[in-house]
């Protein structure tokens, strides 16, 4: 086994209606069902928490890309969405969508490089290699306005070509 970098440690009581705390005190969250599945919501769920580490991990790992092609890696952000599907059997599985903004990178070439290698080093996109569906897409977008993105695209790359699926 390799040398181990990091290790996060957390305690959940309750399932999907109950809380999450990791050991170090730094996150502590009220689990809830999703309204959109039944539940009463009010907290969050691990779908969102899952997209939320997916999209820091990999922008993380897109920046090292970037800085390793010597290009600029500020202002990289990402949207990122995670759907839980059944699986069939009574089971569930989930897909992930991450949609990375480059506004500093000018083609959609590079683009579509610097994001099919960040998914090479990004230790989610490792994890779940094989596993899940995820579709990674790259847009060009105008400077952040404050309240979001403006809504003009110079470009967009082909998600079907990065998209990756299990076998």
């Amino acid at each position: 086994m390799a040398k181990v970098l990091y290790t996060a440690n957390a305690h959940v009581t309750g399932g999907r209606d109950g809380h999450g705390r990791t050991t170090d005190g730094e996150l502590e969250v009220d689990l809830r069902v999703p309204k959109e599945m039944g539940g009463a919501g009010g907290g969050t769920n691990p779908e969102q928490l899952f997209a939320v580490g997916y999209a820091a991990c990999f922008e993380s790992a897109l920046g090292t890309v970037a800085r390793r092609h010597h290009l600029d890696a500020d202002q990289i952000a990402i949207d990122s969405a995670v759907s839980l599907l059944p699986a069939g059997g009574g089971g569930f599985k989930i897909a992930v969508a991450l949609d990375v903004s480059l506004p500093l990178v000018g083609d959609r070439v590079t683009a579509a490089q610097l994001v099919r290698e960040a998914d090479q080093i990004c230790p989610y996109s490792n994890a779940t290699r094989g596993n899940i569906d995820v579709d990674l897409s790259a847009r060009r977008r105008s400077d952040w306005n404050g309240s979001g993105y403006r809504t003009r695209v110079c470009w967009i790359v082909d998600s079907l070509l990065l998209m990756r699926s299990p076998p």
